[in-house]
């Protein structure tokens, strides 16, 4: 019997029978398998051979099944959302064009939009500061936010959650997660889980209360906005047994740092990790969704956590209802969904980790993998620092390795109230022995959400932070995704004129060179109590576990130890400071924006498009007909990069740099030089997008030597040229281009704007030694096929140089899942050389959408065709 009908917690339902269904198996399966397991018996016929799937795997320890998931809603942020509701804008003008229907395209589920990616640390360490800083993004963004507001009015199941209403981790978290929920079908009243997709690697946060959920390119959530579902192989899933307890003094960021380190030791991409043992039921909430959300820094899809008393606390803590709370655990008793500490599920692979074993821990310089002890930070930046930097002066006291940047930033750690509470007891002790942070030292905090701000005042904590410089700057990602503002004036000048090297410490995930700031190489992750200690001591050119950090008003140094607060201390803060009613009240507050109420915006089906627009401009990629990029082909490399090439290098979120090619570009067309806004909030203008792809000036094209970053060498005439320009001189010479990486090759943020800019670039392949998960899906999702190079191939061994060509053979016809795709290098002298690579494409639909030129192009050519496909509604 697969379906049954119950009552759970006095609510008559139906629920698929998962018990009944797999009998003693089910214990055997990870928690993740059993809610896939849900989701295909819910909405898939009896008979369909993807039911056997997951039992399949089961019985021989993997499976290349192909499932679908039909995830029951949505979540994106402003600049995902962004250049999302553009590609629909402009699709809906093509339909139209086509002879199509626009208003057929709408979304067929709920899709919730965060605005938290826009705020800008401009204004720091004033009481206005959080006022100043919204102004200033309203003021920048207000075009855009029209554009948002369009598609609420235009778009059936689109809500807005306005500036100021947090990051959309926390909100999902705090407000929009249900864990469990009902849907009615066809009249009936089915009980179900909560699951989603998000486009936002950090999506996999909400694993931390047992909702299924992950990251996504924003190609591939707009496929699954109309109809189409996520199609996947069968996961293997990593199981992490967790066992003892957290120490004292060690906190949740410690963990996930000492995780994240742990998870990238094995080939994760692709993978699930789940979280099992005794250990987890030591955790709270709070500390599971701090290492859920490292998960795309761990290299893995989730870090699942299932649903046990913990998250019934939470739901309570939180403001959800007790008979809502009790519908949770009963829904999740019932279909074998609640977590046994004592099983032993069968996974593809196990870690063990011991809680007791975790340590006070920071993760840099460069990447958050790279765990270290807060001893050995001078060590860490020792090969970036200048062998000639000048020592500090009376008139210029900045000290090389100095703290540019302390940020409370990131929903990571700003989600986790005893985090905040934590922060806030030691900002308390500095305070009262009148310490403060040096005069060098940006500092913030920006919460993920304004219930901090009602947490923290009722504790007399904010007073606290307030008083040494870490008020409440803004309610969104701020610092974590590079809207840092501007470096205080001492540490720019410094950096000039001594040589020194600058350093950001964040409460963020990550400190990839040039995230967080253009001119900060050196970052290092810690959490929030740990940024301020870092801001009072002005430099990481210590071992702030033992050196003094400071001296109180009478002279005496004044050590970590200190003012490092207790978990008692913590516990008895926690006390004074959470309310669960004050969630939906700061949310209402929030959600109530007069600025955004007031906005007008066009009420039409077609969006008007202005051709002299800087920020929302029709994409050339949203078409019925997708370019032709398989076949057989000899392509230029117009690009060659090494290792570890993010999103963020590929296609920065930053301020735009004065002086670079996207700044010329907007101050042609009338933008104020002095405040061109980032790149995040331009997203919707491909023309601003295109002209600051691999700009990071840590990025070398290896193509050639000396080449300036975001330029390549024009094969034809040995010109170095910006790459757009070049791009569109071998269009127009008839040419094809391909890109040539390493290892990791896009890893960090979801953004799916690094393919995009890719396929603007021209680009028909993409050939690395191994991709990241998310990156490789939105190439596929562009029409780019991703082939991965053979073992012992990288960009270093193939050594192409302008001249060299690459032959590949990639026709329609053979493309399948991981076929062999031949390759051959002609080398400028005559010479060849052949392999083959793999395509890194895992599904047949994944096939489909590259055969159509991208997913957009299959949207709309299915739209012309027929009906737009909707989940299944039958009954199980």
């Amino acid at each position: 019997m697969t379906v049954s009908d119950t009552v759970l917690a006095g609510r008559a339902c139906r629920v698929v029978d998962l018990p009944a269904f797999a009998g003693a198996a089910l214990g055997r399966l990870p928690w993740l398998h059993r809610v896939l397991l849900e989701n295909l018996l819910r909405r898939t016929a009896p008979g369909d051979p993807a039911r056997d799937a997951i039992p399949g795997w089961l019985a021989d320890g993997r499976s290349a099944a192909e499932i679908p998931f039909h995830p029951g809603r949505i979540l994106m942020h402003d600049t995902t959302c962004g250049p999302a509701l553009v590609d629909i804008a402009a699709s809906r003008s093509a339909l139209a064009e086509a002879g199509g229907d626009p208003t057929r395209l709408n979304p067929v589920l709920p899709v919730d939009v965060s605005t938290d990616h826009s705020v800008a640390v401009d204004v720091f360490g004033t009481p206005d500061a959080l006022a100043r800083n919204m102004e200033a993004e309203l003021r920048r963004n207000l075009e855009r936010y029209r554009f948002m507001k369009w598609a609420t009015r235009a778009l059936s199941n689109v809500t807005v959650h306005p500036p100021g209403t947090g990051i959309m981790h926390t909100i999902n978290l705090e407000r929009l997660a249900t864990v469990a929920t009902t849907e009615t079908r066809n009249g009936t009243v089915w009980a179900v889980p909560d699951t989603l997709i998000g486009t936002d690697s950090h999506t996999p946060m909400i694993n931390g209360i047992g909702v299924v959920a992950w990251g996504v390119g924003g190609l591939e959530a707009e496929s699954v906005m109309f109809g189409m579902p996520v199609t996947m192989r069968v996961p293997e899933v990593v199981g992490v047994r967790l066992t003892g307890r957290l120490r004292e003094g060690v906190l949740a960021t410690d963990l996930a740092l000492r995780v994240t380190s742990l998870l990238r030791t094995i080939a994760l991409s692709g993978r699930f990790v789940e979280f099992f043992g005794p250990g987890v039921s030591t955790l709270s909430a709070g500390d599971r969704s701090v290492v859920a959300n490292m998960a795309p820094e761990y290299g893995s899809s989730s870090g699942y956590f299932p649903i046990d008393d913990r998250t019934i606390a939470y739901l309570l803590a939180t403001g959800r209802t007790a008979e809502h709370a009790a519908f949770v655990e009963a829904y999740a008793r019932r279909t074998g969904l609640w977590f046994d500490p004592e099983a032993r599920p069968v996974y593809d692979h196990v870690l063990d980790l011991d809680l007791d074993t975790v340590t006070v821990a920071l993760a840099g310089p460069r990447r958050p993998q790279d765990l270290l002890t807060p001893d050995r930070t001078r060590a860490a930046i020792a090969p970036m620092r200048r062998a000639d930097a000048l020592p500090p002066t009376p008139a210029d006291p900045v000290p090389d390795a100095c703290v540019a940047i302390a940020a409370i930033t990131s929903c990571t750690n700003t989600s986790d109230p005893r985090l905040l509470v934590a922060a806030g007891l030691l900002a308390r002790k500095a305070r009262a022995l009148g310490l403060a942070p040096r005069g060098w030292v940006k500092t913030s905090l920006a919460p993920g959400s304004p219930t901090a701000e009602r947490y923290l005042r009722r504790s007399g904590l904010l007073e606290d932070l307030e008083a040494i410089g870490f008020g409440i700057v803004g309610y969104g990602c701020t610092t974590c995704i590079g809207n840092s503002g501007a470096l205080p004036a001492a540490v720019t000048q410094a950096v000039s004129a001594r040589g020194i090297l600058p350093v950001a410490v964040l409460s963020g995930n990550r400190n990839f060179p040039g995230r967080v700031h253009p001119q900060l190489e050196a970052g290092f992750l810690a959490s929030p109590p740990m940024v301020i200690a870092y801001a009072l001591a002005g430099d990481v050119d210590r071992d702030i576990l033992q050196d003094p950090i400071a001296a109180a008003r009478d002279g005496t140094a004044i050590h970590l130890a200190d003012l490092w607060p207790s978990g008692r201390e913590i516990d008895a803060a926690m006390t004074r400071a959470a309310r669960a009613e004050d969630y939906a009240p700061a949310y209402d507050a929030a959600e109530a924006n007069a600025v955004w109420a007031k906005l007008d915006a066009p009420a039409t089906p077609l969006y008007p498009w202005d051709p002299a627009s800087t920020y929302i401009r029709r994409p050339p990629f949203a078409a019925v007909t997708g370019e032709e990029r398989l076949g057989v082909y000899r392509a230029d490399a117009i690009l060659v990069v090494g290792d570890d090439i993010t999103t963020d290098h590929i296609s920065p979120a930053g301020a735009v740099p004065a002086g670079s090619e996207a700044a010329a570009y907007l101050i042609a067309r009338g933008e104020d030089p002095r405040d061109l806004n980032v790149f995040s909030s331009r997203r919707g203008n491909w023309e601003a997008m295109v002209r600051g792809l691999f700009t990071n000036k840590t990025v070398k094209n290896l193509i050639g030597p000396a080449i300036p970053p975001g330029s390549t060498i024009h094969a034809p005439t040995g010109d170095v040229l910006p790459l757009y320009e070049a791009a569109a001189r071998y269009r127009a010479e008839g040419r094809s281009v391909v890109i040539v990486a390493g290892e990791r090759y896009g890893m960090g943020s979801s953004r799916d704007w690094a393919a995009k800019g890719a396929s603007l670039l021209g680009a028909r392949a993409v050939l690395a030694a191994s991709f990241e998960r998310i990156h490789r899906s939105n190439l596929v999702n562009m029409g780019i096929l991703p082939l991965r190079l053979p073992p012992g191939l990288h960009p270093s061994t193939l050594a192409l140089r302008p001249g060299d060509s690459l032959e590949v053979r990639a026709p329609a016809e053979r493309l399948a899942p991981h076929a062999p795709i031949d390759v051959t290098i002609r080398r400028a002298g005559g010479s060849t050389e052949a392999f083959a690579a793999a395509a890194a494409v895992e599904t047949s639909l994944e096939v489909e959408v590259l055969i159509a030129g991208g997913v957009i192009p299959l949207i709309l050519q299915r739209s012309l065709g027929a009906a737009p496909d909707r989940p299944a509604t039958s009954a199980a």
